[in-house]
């Protein structure tokens, strides 16, 4: 029987890819139209301060998400004026990306089955809480939501057992009776099965697996559409 689905949110219930790329885009606009930085090198100087608060802060702190920490450091680095350039950056990247994004096909629709079937909603997503607020109420998908755990509550990033135990207790049922939606192999997959729940790999974009990955007899399910999705879970909840 299943009693919970949580869902990842970037590049599972929304293509996180496209809106990145413009809001990337409209950021290199304003700083070759303000400093006269070319796009190549804010891509190179945006990459490059990436790479640099990951090293200082380590993998499993939600801080390294944090568009502000990169642009502040650009703006430093750079000598420009923190104000105002830092919040007009921070805001034409995410508005950029959340205007620009929409629900992946069937996702509203799926959350919407779910609940009218009984089952409870829950999120489990990386990133800082606010912003990860702000997408799903955008995309509308807050009326179905019970729970969320972010790595910024957690104390780590996916898949860490922490995280995945997080969402456990959070869904307040034991992991045989919860499922895990997601597009990251590694970290929602097997970051679900390693914790003892069900996995759905999301897998719209045609990824492969990993080449290091030991599934040891684990069993997922992958779906290329979230029509896919409820069907599954009736067959379950049936079984």
């Amino acid at each position: 029987m299943i009693r919970e689905v949580i869902f990842d949110i970037d590049d599972t219930l929304y293509n996180y890819e496209t809106g990145h790329a413009l809001g990337m885009k409209r950021m290199a606009e304003y700083a070759r139209k303000e400093f006269g930085v070319e796009p190549e090198e804010f891509e190179s100087m945006y990459k490059k301060l990436n790479r640099e608060i990951i090293e200082h802060l380590g993998r499993d702190n939600a801080a390294i998400h944090s568009r502000s920490i990169r642009l502040q450091n650009m703006l430093e680095q750079w000598g420009k004026p923190l104000f105002p350039h830092l919040k007009t950056l921070y805001h034409l990247y995410w508005d950029t990306l959340i205007d620009e994004s929409s629900p992946e096909p069937g996702s509203l629709e799926a959350m919407r089955e779910l609940c009218e079937m009984g089952i409870s909603i829950g999120i489990g997503t990386d990133m800082t809480t606010a912003m990860q607020y702000e997408k799903l109420e955008r995309f509308g998908f807050g009326p179905y939501i019970r729970h969320i755990v972010t790595s910024q509550e957690a104390g780590y990033e996916k898949p860490h057992p922490v995280f995945m135990s997080l969402c456990l207790q959070k869904a307040d049922c034991a992991p045989e009776e919860c499922v895990f939606v997601g597009d990251t192999f590694k970290k929602d997959v097997l970051g679900a099965l390693n914790t003892g729940m069900r996995a759905v790999w999301y897998n719209a974009k045609g990824k492969q697996i990993p080449e290091d990955v030991d599934l040891a007899g684990k069993e997922y399910k992958e779906i290329r559409h979230f029509d896919e999705l409820v069907p599954y879970i009736r067959s379950l909840s049936q079984g």
